[in-house]
């Protein structure tokens, strides 16, 4: 196979993408694009490239009914910079490859996320791990914001402060907070990364992670845009009916009455609320 070079992809690399108020998202590197997922597919049976028409076709095809192994061959290298709370929800998607910036070699920056005022809200009375959509009144976001900053600040100086009387950096680091900002290297392949995507775009993911899910799919759809608008159309943008749920949609369209009840009605109807959306 011929090396595969997209122009779009090429005038990103390199840039800082920003996300939050001191994180970015960085693409180093990519290896394949539409057309190599559209050869790796070909080449079971010696046919060699098509039209981008026909590949665009075929990538639908793929994707719309889960070949997923062509989707392996192409991968993406990424420089990420987020707060270490995000970076360890990121880490739990074990298919990538990562090297991350460590504190027993290097003085950690003096850089830390406070969240946006219309982005701080009370806990949610309907998710145990999440926020309530609209923010806590204007005087508790100040008051939370700096509470966050007024900890950041006493604890950095404090690190600093045993850096300087000689304390190993392994251990001066140990009360730095989960808001301190890491760096690292991740290496995915296109297949994982859709999947990873699909989770960390969801509306009960935490808002910090869909924000870099969302600059990152931006930035696939650069190097894939083929690959990237069919998962818009049949993932992202679709739903997915259990048995049960397509057995009512045959009664509904049929002029029945509804059959499902209590929380299996109520999910139904979020999936068919979705897909209008």
């Amino acid at each position: 196979m011929a090396h595969c070079t997209v122009p779009e992809a090429e005038l990103i690399l390199d840039q800082e993408f920003p996300v939050l108020d001191k994180g970015f998202v960085r693409l180093v590197d990519y290896l394949g694009g539409d057309e190599r997922i559209a050869q790796a597919a070909r080449v079971s049976y010696g046919e060699g490239t098509k039209t981008h028409r026909e590949n665009k076709g075929l990538i639908d095809y793929l994707l719309r009914n889960e070949h997923t192994s062509p989707f392996e061959q192409v991968n993406f290298t990424f420089h990420l910079k987020m707060p270490i709370f995000v970076a360890r929800q990121w880490i739990r998607h074990r298919t990538a490859r990562v090297n991350e910036i460590s504190g027993r070699y290097s003085v950690m920056k003096d850089e830390f996320y406070v969240p946006e005022g219309a982005h701080i809200s009370a806990q949610s009375t309907s998710n145990k791990q999440g926020r309530e959509k609209e923010p806590v009144h204007v005087e508790m976001q100040a008051r939370t914001r700096d509470a966050l900053e007024t900890d950041q600040q006493m604890l950095y100086e404090h690190y600093e402060q045993l850096l300087e009387d000689g304390i190993a950096r392994e251990i001066a680091r140990i009360n730095l907070p989960l808001s301190l900002y890491t760096e690292f290297y991740w290496q995915m392949d296109l297949h994982n990364l859709f999947h990873f995507i699909r989770l960390r775009i969801h509306p009960h993911a935490q808002l910090e992670i869909r924000a870099y899910a969302s600059v990152i799919f931006q930035i696939a759809r650069k190097v894939c845009p083929f690959a990237c608008a069919s998962f818009s159309e049949h993932v992202a943008g679709g739903v997915r009916f259990s048995e049960s749920e397509l057995k009512e949609i045959r009664i509904l369209l049929d002029g029945g009455e509804p059959s499902l009840k209590g929380r299996s009605l109520e999910r139904f109807v979020n999936k068919l609320e979705k897909s209008h959306e």
